[in-house]
């Protein structure tokens, strides 16, 4: 029997094919006489439903599944609800990448068949939590599931600063920023920046300079344990900008403190049988198959 008997559906809003999935997807739940419960933004994409509405975080707290219809952004951006709440997650690919959501639209019921069947693995995936010293108060700014990213917003010139690791001086930089990735986040924006690709089950951070002025600056793994903070020049006049899984959440001045560390509940993300992190990277990054088939 199903250990998920309530289960909370996620749709990303203004892509058609999204809303022909969570259609199916009612369907499929209702036939196997489960509750059903979907957030406001997902009810207004659905027309004549009676599925019951309820706000994120009503569904975190009250289902024992939540299913998260888009791509990887859609993932990122229920992810700050629903890991708060310990509920854990899984996605239905609409986006094109598809690292966090591996369920193919056309195989929902023979995926969701396994998973409801207990037949599925858990990957515990971290999240970053961003906090800001402004030499007033220090405030939280929020949580990020791929990376925090110091930038110069849309100036393109570069800012200095200065990174220390548990309170212990590493460097100070002139560049482009600094992206802070876990290794969710290391086959996003870091990867272009070219950071290294970090297996998920890694409990590391990867410090990503974006093109610093410098030929010796390489990006640094550390542990997950770490406390990161940046200061920002005392010259900086740019007012570089802090962002969180791409949402800009602060615009830094001359001085300010920003500190980054591991948040402590991570995000349960539920993969189907068979789910291999290395199969994901060949179909996503394009890399090479096997030369010789196993059973040749």
């Amino acid at each position: 029997m199903s250990e998920f008997k309530r289960i909370g559906l996620i749709g990303r809003p203004g892509h058609s094919g999204v809303v022909a999935s969570l259609s199916r997807l009612i369907s499929y739940l209702h036939s196997k006489n489960l509750s059903i419960m979907m957030d406001e933004v997902t009810s207004e994409l659905m027309e004549n439903t009676t599925v019951e509405v309820g706000t994120r975080i009503q569904l975190s707290a009250n289902c024992d599944l939540v299913v998260v219809v888009g791509g990887d952004g859609s993932m990122l951006n229920a992810a700050k609800s629903v890991a708060s709440e310990g509920v854990p997650v899984i996605g239905i690919n609409r986006g094109k990448l598809g690292f966090l959501t591996d369920i193919l639209p056309d195989e929902i019921e023979l995926q969701l068949d396994d998973v409801l069947a207990g037949k599925f693995t858990v990957e515990n995936r971290f999240l970053l939590d961003v906090q800001i010293n402004d030499g007033k108060e220090k405030q939280s700014l929020g949580s990020a599931l791929n990376d925090v990213v110091l930038h110069p917003g849309k100036a393109a010139q570069m800012i200095e600063f200065e990174l220390f690791v548990d309170n212990k001086f590493v460097y100070s930089q002139e560049s482009d920023g600094l992206i802070v990735a876990t290794p969710t986040g290391s086959t996003a924006y870091s990867l272009s920046a070219g950071g290294p690709i970090m297996h998920p089950d890694l409990d590391a951070i990867v410090l990503v300079p974006m093109y610093p002025h410098s030929l010796n600056s390489r990006p640094i793994v550390i542990d997950g344990d770490s406390e990161i903070k940046l200061v920002v020049a005392a010259k900086e006049s740019l007012q570089p900008q802090l962002s969180c899984d791409g949402d800009v959440r602060y615009t830094a001045s001359a001085g300010d403190e920003i500190f980054v560390t591991k948040n402590t509940v991570p995000l349960k993300l539920i993969h189907p049988p068979n789910h291999s992190f290395y199969q994901a990277c060949r179909s996503k990054l394009g890399w090479g198959s096997r030369l010789v088939r196993p059973d040749d």
